[in-house]
């Protein structure tokens, strides 16, 4: 919400406090000497001082400090707590003030009783004006959630949009079709059993990234037969080393979360001499969490052509944040000729 609308409402919400104060006080305005006005009775008279010094703190304790640091994140009983010793504590100041005042003019308060009775009274009022801050300081907060929410939707209809024109990259499937009709002639069956490979590649992109999450296992097995497609334009036997450890079975997670950074992978290793162990692929399903590494080696200073990129780690990082908040974590470090990241999702969907 912008910064204007909350003052306004802080000042609209005085205003009308004041308005019903200067009802109460304009008797006693008339009552008075002239040489005293509205600032001796606000600040001076035990009446003003009741009804301004402990309303105040306690407003703008339970906004400031109440509902930040306890409603907000649930904490019931110390959210009680925390309002009570407001309320008193401004209740005290007001108090202090009317001891320091001699208890006001024609000594209204003349009883220790009644001292504490006006405490207490003092302390039930300010809870209200707590009560009424809270409220307001909570619309805010919902108001600025349901804006967020709003702009969060807006980014992954962005992002999806981004990824399904991510899924199927041209270049690859144009190099992935030039080297299965070359290995039609060499061998037939390899050539075949690569052709199956591209169509459940193709039929997970299509069918299987329409849902929230998928099983693990469906995301491990298009990784391999992404990487196995993959290993046809080298030679290098030892080019990709790939690892899964961990038990895969009833795990779920987000369609499409881990291909992005081994294509980028793939993409940014395509240009340097091929050897081995150009890419490594490492992936650890544990108790607490799934643990995934990809690094790789690149040509330092080369422009990658944009018509063949994908998703970027920008977009990439968004999408995690939006799919698992405080849930991830993820690390990208870049020397001079190798590209590493790590991921950590946790914890796994069961």
């Amino acid at each position: 919400m912008k910064k204007s609308i909350i003052v306004l409402l802080h000042i609209g919400y005085w205003g009308i406090y004041a308005m019903l104060l200067l009802v109460v006080f304009v008797g006693m305005l008339f009552r008075m000497e002239p040489r005293h006005g509205l600032g001796f009775v606000l600040f001076q008279h035990p009446m003003g001082i009741v009804t301004t010094v402990p309303n105040i703190i306690a407003f703008y304790g339970f906004y400031l400090w109440v509902f930040p640091y306890y409603l907000a994140k649930r904490k019931i009983w110390q959210t009680g707590l925390s309002a009570l010793v407001v309320a008193m504590a401004g209740s005290g100041i007001a108090l202090l003030l009317l001891v320091r005042n001699g208890l006001g003019a024609g000594q209204m308060f003349q009883e220790a009783s009644e001292l504490v009775v006006i405490f207490i009274a003092m302390v039930l009022i300010a809870l209200v004006h707590g009560s009424i801050a809270l409220v307001i300081r909570g619309f805010i907060a919902w108001y600025d959630d349901l804006k967020i929410k709003e702009a969060l939707t807006k980014k992954n209809f962005e992002m999806e949009l981004a990824l399904v024109k991510s899924q199927i990259n041209p270049h690859f499937l144009f190099n992935t079709i030039n080297n299965i009709d070359v290995l039609i002639t060499k061998d037939a069956a390899i050539a075949s059993q690569y052709l199956n490979q591209l169509s459940d590649i193709m039929r997970f992109m299509l069918y299987e990234t329409k849902t929230e999450r998928i099983p693990l296992q469906k995301e491990l097995d298009y990784l391999e037969q992404y990487i196995s497609l993959q290993k046809i334009r080298t030679s290098v036997p030892d080019y990709v080393q790939y690892r899964v450890s961990g038990d895969a079975d009833g795990r779920m997670i987000a369609p499409m979360l881990l291909i992005p950074f081994v294509e980028n992978a793939f993409k940014h290793a395509d240009h340097v001499p091929k050897s081995s162990e150009g890419i490594s692929i490492s992936i650890d399903i544990k108790s607490d969490g799934l643990y995934f590494e990809c690094s790789n080696k690149y040509q330092h200073g080369f422009q990658e052509n944009p018509e063949f990129s994908g998703l970027g780690n920008g977009l990439i990082e968004k999408r995690l944040t939006l799919l698992y908040p405080n849930q991830h974590t993820l690390i990208i470090q870049k020397s001079r000729d190798t590209y590493a990241v790590k991921l950590v999702v946790t914890p796994h969907e069961n």
